[in-house]
């Protein structure tokens, strides 16, 4: 998994949507998984449950876990393709012309909303230790973020003192390593509990000890490594339904990451190839056998919340890095090692980042109109209360066809698809002027990202691709190519009219045209 997500997050900083997203294990995919292999053709024999009696290396049980492995893989890679077309076909894009701030408000609020739950069960392993991650990151990213620490620097043939902002680069990186350490010194002078029903015994670093001695040094993963894919139906029908909300997630997060690093709006044509490229990552994750599917991580829009540090080179550094904890298990197994309660700390203040991304879309919004507050209210209130009530009575919605109901439960389970949808729906079929619903501005905004010389700048091409090379006329008609500047050449060439506001803020155009 971790080697599929370094391929897939140089493939999307490259060729994709291009902002700084890390890309990882989808969620989505789990729920679909799951209910899958609960068929009668794919549960576990009798023998496999007892694993005292059980010789994981034997022949017999190694097949028994690969050829659902296989069976998991052939769904993965057939509704990769499903995403692939919706994606480089242009569908998403144009379905986006329809999706304003009262549809990508609740979806990506609903992203880490209902996560609550899992953030607080990890928090609350030891409440001690997350309230100290949380008391460091909330220190060093507001707090002591202008503060400047003088570090050594060489250049030039001498070394000097440069004043660096330490505090605001690596808040969570910070607050990480220092909680780790104390959990250290707590594990080796046995303060913290060594009985495994004890409170707080999560908190120790020498719990999953194990996964440490048992990864191998070096280990070069490859697709087919588990034999030959198969497919079923029922398994593919259930993917496509976590495909689907993977894609709704995926574009919250694209609005959610330009936001946050103060890049325009992504453009339709960014947002075809990013989730062109997504399900292109499905279908190497697929083919690679990890057991999942690959998403934007909204985890990481929350670290540039939190960081302000939206950097292209960051992510490419983070996805080689991937890739050498793909091969070296050995440093893989020692983040593993991370306690669960300064995952959870991190959490609380990442997901409540996030959340506050999805609600500042409302900006655009006219927020004293009850029509507005009754689509949002409604909205996110139903993508809490609906996934939580199907998920505590699976057996309410059998409809006799197993497919239906793997595809049904999957999308009445994810909060953000059930608020986004309900969002587009409503703000699409209530009455309401475009001004009133914030199309106005936003249909302004995406069309200022079409054609400023900063979006062309963000999500274009890399190496001159689209401008020096490959111009050709027919790559400009497809929908997942950057469009150029009209007034521009080939060569990159772009015309910029400085437009100054008045004191009553409006613009005077001026004839005055700069050569970028």
């Amino acid at each position: 998994m971790f080697f599929v997500a370094g391929i897939c997050t140089l493939l999307q900083v490259f060729l994709g949507v291009r902002l700084p997203i890390l890309q990882g294990g989808t969620f989505s995919f789990v729920a679909p998984s799951l209910a899958m292999l609960s068929l009668p053709a794919w549960k576990c024999p009798e023998w496999t449950l007892n694993a005292s009696q059980v010789n994981t290396s034997s022949p017999e049980f190694t097949e028994e876990w690969q050829k659902r492995i296989r069976e998991l893989q052939g769904a993965i890679m057939v509704a990769s393709c499903v995403q692939m077309l919706v994606g480089f076909s242009g569908l998403i894009g144009f379905l986006m012309r329809y999706i304003g701030p009262l549809t990508i408000a609740p979806t990506i609020s609903l992203v880490a909303l209902p996560l609550f739950e899992s953030a607080g069960n990890d928090a609350g392993i030891h409440w001690g230790i997350s309230a100290l991650t949380i008391f460091l990151i909330v220190l060093f990213s507001q707090y002591l973020k202008n503060v400047v620490v003088p570090v050594p620097v060489y250049g030039r043939g001498k070394c000097h003192v440069s004043k660096f902002n330490l505090f605001q680069v690596f808040p969570v990186l910070l607050a990480l390593c220092i909680s780790w350490l104390f959990c250290f010194v707590l594990t080796v002078t046995n303060t913290l509990p060594k009985s495994p029903m004890a409170y707080g015994y999560m908190a120790r670093t020498d719990t999953k000890g194990s996964v440490l001695s048992q990864a191998p040094w070096f280990r070069f993963p490859y697709p087919g490594q588990w034999g030959l894919p198969t497919i079923s139906l029922a398994g593919v029908f259930g993917i496509i339904a976590g495909v689907i909300s993977s894609m709704v997630e995926s574009v919250g997060d694209y609005h959610a990451c330009a936001r946050l690093v103060g890049a325009p709006p992504p453009p339709k044509h960014a947002i075809n190839r990013g989730i062109g490229i997504e399900g292109l990552g499905c279908l190497l994750a697929g083919a690679w056998g990890t057991g999942n599917g690959t998403t934007s991580y909204s985890e990481n829009v929350g670290a540039l919340g939190i960081t302000r540090v939206g950097s292209r080179i960051v992510i490419v550094t983070a996805g080689c890095v991937l890739l050498l904890m793909g091969m070296f298990g050995k440093i893989g197994a020692a983040f593993a090692t991370i306690p669960t309660p300064v995952i959870g700390g991190m959490f609380i203040v990442m997901f409540g980042v996030i959340s506050a991304v999805g609600i500042s879309n409302l900006q655009y919004v006219d927020m004293n109109s009850s029509r507005n507050l009754f689509v949002f209210g409604f909205s996110i209130y139903c993508g809490l209360v609906i996934p939580n009530w199907v998920s505590e009575n699976p057996e309410k919605l059998q409809t006799g066809v197993l497919q239906l109901d793997q595809v049904i439960q999957v999308l009445l389970t994810t909060g953000m698809f059930v608020g986004g949808f309900l969002g587009f729906v409503l703000d699409n079929t209530i009455p309401g002027t475009l001004e009133e619903r914030g199309l106005l501005a936003w249909s302004q905004i995406q069309e200022d990202s079409e054609e400023t010389l900063k979006a062309a700048k963000v999500y274009g091409f890399p190496w001159g691709i689209g401008t020096k090379f490959c111009t050709s006329s027919w790559t400009r008609a497809l929908p997942f190519w950057p469009k150029l500047d009209q007034h521009g050449d080939e060569a990159g060439v772009s015309q910029l009219t400085l437009c100054p506001q008045t004191s009553s803020g409006k613009h005077l155009w001026s004839v005055t045209e700069t050569k970028m």
